[in-house]
């Protein structure tokens, strides 16, 4: 990745911010799915290794917006960038990396080829728009203070905001590679939306646990005001009091959220068991992933990288 993130000037500007979330390190889930994909179907790293450098870059571009969109405070366990550094050069910084990005991408054309090359293109693009309008409905639901949901409202952000970013765009790409374009990518749908869905209720249920490892700020969701799955249960299942009080703290802005406000919001969920109930969802929906991994990849040669997909489902979960 260090030979995409530009350099010169102005560097203290733009390049060095820029070059910030990518230094911080983090799980590389992402890129490393892209690769193992390729790989357990035959490709060389060196044929996915382009791409997975796009896949790290766009997602990192995609949390500094994030973290303005959400005014976090921490990202992997220093101040966001728009806190270090104020949101109009943290949000430029988002969009030069978005537009690294496509260097890899078009670098592609050396190793795969014109026609699979812009068919990663192609595929970025869909994943780009998914994730766009998964965003969308999370920002809305919050603009708008909407809390009459359902748990396939919920379902369908996330498919749209994290399954296409974390797993099913990394996993195509992949296989596109591993492949030379002639996979089915339909089924990569299936697998990731079980798989990112599972992912996101268990970081959504870190967030409530969190401690000193976790990186980001304790209790953030509850501050922001995300729609989680145990959020949308508690609010289901509360009194009419109880649910009049959650629309009116969650109608409030961030900087009128009291810590006390939000340690209410953990009681009722706890009240109503709301973190058990979305803990086995989560289980079910890996249980679903596994099922269809089994179709996916049952025909393939045994290798570390299936063994690696397939140890995700529980990694998930193991997680602190």
């Amino acid at each position: 990745m260090k030979p995409y993130l530009a350099s010169g000037e102005p560097s203290p500007y733009l390049y060095e911010l820029a070059a910030d979330y990518p230094r911080r390190g983090g799980k590389m889930m992402r890129p490393s799915i892209c690769i193992a994909t390729a790989r357990a179907f035959g490709a060389r790293s060196s044929d996915a290794v382009r791409s997975a450098v796009a896949i790290e870059l766009l997602h990192n571009a995609f949390l500094v917006h994030d973290d303005i969109e959400d005014e976090s405070e921490m990202r992997r366990g220093a101040p966001a960038l728009h806190s270090l550094h104020g949101v109009p050069l943290a949000l430029n910084a988002g969009d030069a990396m978005l537009l690294l990005s496509l260097r890899p991408l078009l670098d592609n054309r050396q190793n795969l080829g014109p026609q699979l090359a812009l068919d990663v293109l192609l595929d970025t693009e869909r994943m780009a728009r998914e994730s766009a309008e998964g965003q969308a409905m999370e920002l809305g639901w919050r603009r708008d203070n909407v809390m009459e949901l359902e748990d396939d409202d919920y379902f369908t952000m996330v498919l749209k905001k994290t399954s296409w970013l974390a797993v099913i765009y990394p996993m195509r790409v992949g296989a596109m590679i591993g492949t030379r374009g002639r996979a089915d990518l339909d089924q990569f749908i299936r697998f990731g939306f079980f798989l990112g869905a599972a992912f996101q209720i268990q970081d959504d249920l870190l967030n409530l646990a969190a401690d000193h490892r976790y990186g980001k700020e304790a209790l953030g969701d509850l501050f922001e005001g995300k729609r989680t799955l145990m959020l949308i249960h508690a609010f289901r299942r509360g009194t009419p009091a109880e649910r009049a009080k959650l629309k009116i703290i969650l109608g409030a802005s961030r900087s009128e959220r009291r810590a006390d406000d939000v340690v209410w919001i953990r009681s009722l969920m706890e009240r109503h068991d709301s973190l058990n109930y979305a803990r086995k969802i989560g289980h079910g929906l890996a249980g679903a992933a596994l099922h269809e991994f089994a179709g996916m990849f049952g025909r393939l040669p045994a290798s570390r990288d299936k063994d690696f997909l397939r140890g995700l489902v529980t990694w998930i979960f193991e997680r602190t």
